[in-house]
């Protein structure tokens, strides 16, 4: 992928996929480098399919026989010289305690670095396609960070407020990008 945003998504769709109702993207830059972790509330997946899972020959999809998400975000981690992990605790083995974390560490002056791209649009869509999950974005940056918080942002608009309406995405939108800016 062009963009880490673009595998930010894909990541996040398999959180949701997973029936997630509150996943955490976290990203913290430093100088050198970019730490992105995407925790979730999911099902999560057995130990033995945590192993699989970076294997690009596995898939639980019945559409197709290769996973390349989470294989080439490894990838393209450890590309640049930064490391990937996953973890994960199946809702089958800890019914109150479960669902998945990676972690992706990037090396932001190696030739490979992929940029992160347009982070504000993955949100945005996220947000727009699965307005009954929660999501908690953080991007800290030096001293400044960016932050939205969906479920403080249910209880300020009330129940009667869907956030994929257009108002409300147009307003996150702009709520996300004046942070940018004021970084």
């Amino acid at each position: 992928m062009k963009e880490l945003s673009l595998n930010i998504l894909d990541i996040t769709e398999n959180s949701l996929k997973a029936g997630s109702t509150l996943t955490h993207i976290l990203l913290t830059e430093t100088k050198n480098t970019l730490t992105i972790v995407i925790k979730d509330n999911g099902c999560g997946m057995s130990s033995e399919m945590c192993k699989n899972v970076i294997n690009p020959f596995f898939t639980t999809r019945t559409t197709r026989k290769v996973g390349f998400g989470i294989p080439f975000f490894k990838l393209v981690a450890e590309q640049t010289g930064g490391s990937f992990k996953i973890e994960s605790k199946s809702q089958k083995e800890f019914p109150k305690n479960h669902g998945t974390c990676v972690t992706a560490v990037f090396n932001k002056n190696h030739i490979d670095y992929t940029p992160l791209g347009d982070i504000v649009s993955t949100v945005i869509t996220l947000i727009q396609g699965h307005p009954e999950s929660d999501f908690y974005f953080k991007h800290t940056v030096g001293e400044g960070e960016v932050l939205l918080n969906t479920q403080e942002l249910r209880q300020v608009l009330g129940d009667d407020i869907n956030l994929n309406e257009f108002e409300i995405l147009n307003w996150i939108k702009d709520f996300l990008k004046e942070q940018y800016e004021n970084l």
